[in-house]
């Protein structure tokens, strides 16, 4: 079992955890909609993705009663 030499420093033991903190969202804001997105990530408030739709809106859809 490792036992170790020489007793580690708060300090030093931090240090090599200073790149284990989460960092922040970055929000976009959509080009159609201006709501805010995630970057490279279709807007899901429109379904927009590169000023092209991708995902249609609920509205849209037309569905038969007997599809339903």
């Amino acid at each position: 079992m490792a036992v170790q030499q020489n007793k580690v420093s708060k300090s030093r033991r931090n240090n090599r955890r200073a790149h284990d903190g989460l960092r922040g969202a970055n929000p976009n804001e959509c080009g159609n909609c201006g709501e805010l997105k995630r970057p490279h990530h279709v807007c899901p408030s429109c379904g927009h993705y590169a000023e092209r739709e991708v995902i249609a809106a609920g509205d849209e859809i037309d569905l038969d009663d007997d599809a339903a």
